[in-house]
């Protein structure tokens, strides 16, 4: 037993203290390997070799079209995580639709992590994972290249010093950082070279200038014409879009901001238009064009209600195309339900907002575009007003909703390339019915919260109040 005396309080003590400062001295060494000389930023997790090819990506032969189709956006939330058997019902029942459903994920936020903590230094794990899911259900992948990490915008750089406020995340580059903003795009699109699809920026965000109390789109174009450059570099069959403005509306008796186009849902503000227009003459190229926007109004009116509101949406698609020609247009975000304080929009209930979703798609198509993307509100529990599918942290989670049905439909039925023709209806029925067709199917909405006896294309239908109906031809 004497020998095992050295094993007294003090003999412990010492030897906690050296262990003690062994580690110290540990966690000192790993410190200063993962903080880039002179930066004070740690760079744990990450790696310089971000453009390294993620995975075994099904790299797309011949040239890739410029219309991705009708999809969504994946959020904070999405079906990647979560229990296994529900985030497989969600992989599966994408993967069966017989066309890849475009998806899009942002950068940085929005599910995705920063993807550059520090200068030349990237962590995208994140966006791995979210890839990989939209790859697995076989989806068209769009990235939206937004945000940017800290340090391009005058925050601290490193992996522990992410600033996540909403008013960090929506600060533009600084113009010192537009070059490496612009390689972290080309980063990407080499780690990714399935991707095809890149839309520059978000809104705008962080490009208001208070001074002039308009867009800064001076700033915004210089931006995106670096990123294009650098994109086409990677690979010129890349295709490339923007500028992303949300084409907000005013009240139609409004005058301050207001421009000419208008109609009973109200008037353009012009602010939006005039980035557009400086974007439009000044731009490197493009490939396709982007929007986004509400029906209702910057005060959240609905004109001159919620279904005839969403002529809104070809409003804006005409004046575009007749500034862009022949390019595909793309509606990056569109929304039909106004939202509370915390953006939540639960008033209505699934039949009466699925109605008013498929009446803003069709005034989407009809405006011109060939491609729209759904804002998944994707949330963890139980209740989600306008999700595409039951939560997948949930085990008996993962079960298509309406709202993705929708989706699923109007991407078949009307798809990139759609010859629309003109429908029938009963005249009695024309102020309570909207309808979308082609030469094989079309798509009825009773904009009624009631029974209506109604005669489309020729065919006595009943509807049940709110109901979206779809016939075939």
């Amino acid at each position: 037993m004497g020998r095992h005396g050295w094993f007294s309080g003090a003999r412990r003590w010492r030897l906690t203290a050296l262990l003690g400062v062994g580690l110290a001295v540990l966690a000192l060494v790993i410190t200063l390997l993962n903080t880039l000389p002179g930066d004070g930023g740690s760079t744990a997790g990450t790696t310089p070799d971000g453009d390294k090819v993620h995975g075994t990506p099904a790299v797309p032969s011949g040239e890739p079209e410029p219309e991705a189709g009708w999809g969504f956006t994946h959020t904070q939330y999405s079906a990647d995580e979560g229990e296994q058997d529900a985030v497989e019902r969600v992989r599966a029942e994408l993967a069966s639709q017989g066309r890849p459903i475009p998806q899009i994920q942002h950068i940085m936020g929005w599910g995705a992590g920063n993807p550059e903590p520090v200068d030349g230094r990237y962590d995208f794990s994140d966006m791995d994972r979210r890839i990989d899911f939209v790859r697995a259900s076989k989806g068209t992948p769009v990235v939206t290249l937004c945000c940017a990490p800290d340090w391009m915008k005058g925050g601290e750089p490193g992996a522990d010093n992410t600033d996540w406020s909403q008013e960090a995340l929506e600060t533009a580059p600084e113009p010192a950082h537009y070059d490496d903003f612009a390689r972290l795009a080309a980063t990407i699109a080499k780690r990714y070279p399935d991707v095809r699809h890149f839309i520059v920026w978000n809104e705008f965000k962080g490009f208001w200038n208070d001074e002039k109390a308009r867009w800064d789109y001076e700033g915004y174009t210089e931006l995106y014409n670096l990123v294009y450059e650098e994109l086409k570099k990677v690979n010129k069959d890349i295709m490339v879009g923007g500028p992303y403005l949300v084409m907000d509306s005013i009240d139609p008796r409004q005058t301050e901001n207001a421009s000419q186009v208008e109609g009973p849902w109200g008037r353009l503000d012009q602010r939006p238009l005039d980035a557009f227009t400086y974007w439009n003459e000044n731009k490197k190229g493009a490939d396709f064009i982007v929007v986004d926007g509400a029906s209702y109004t910057a005060d959240d009116e609905l004109l001159p209600d919620e279904f005839k509101a969403t002529d809104k949406f070809t409003a804006v698609g005409e004046w575009v195309r007749e500034r862009t020609g022949d390019l595909p247009l793309w509606w990056a975000e569109y929304y039909v339900e106004p939202g509370d304080s915390q953006d939540n929009r639960d008033d209505w209930s699934e039949a009466h907002r699925v109605a008013v979703h498929a009446s803003g798609l069709m005034a989407i198509a009809r405006g011109g575009a060939t491609s729209g993307f759904y804002w998944n509100p994707q949330k963890r529990g139980e209740k989600c007003a306008g999700c595409l599918w039951t939560a997948t942290q949930q085990a008996d989670g993962g079960v298509k909703l309406p709202m993705l049905e929708l989706i699923e439909r109007f991407g078949t039925e009307f798809g990139p390339g759609t010859r629309y023709e003109t429908v029938t209806v009963a005249a009695d029925d024309r102020a309570n019915v909207r309808v979308l067709a082609d030469d094989e199917a079309v798509l009825v909405v009773n904009t009624l919260d009631r029974q209506i006896s109604t005669k489309v294309d020729g065919r006595r239908l009943t509807l049940k109040g709110y109901e979206v109906k779809w016939l075939k031809r």
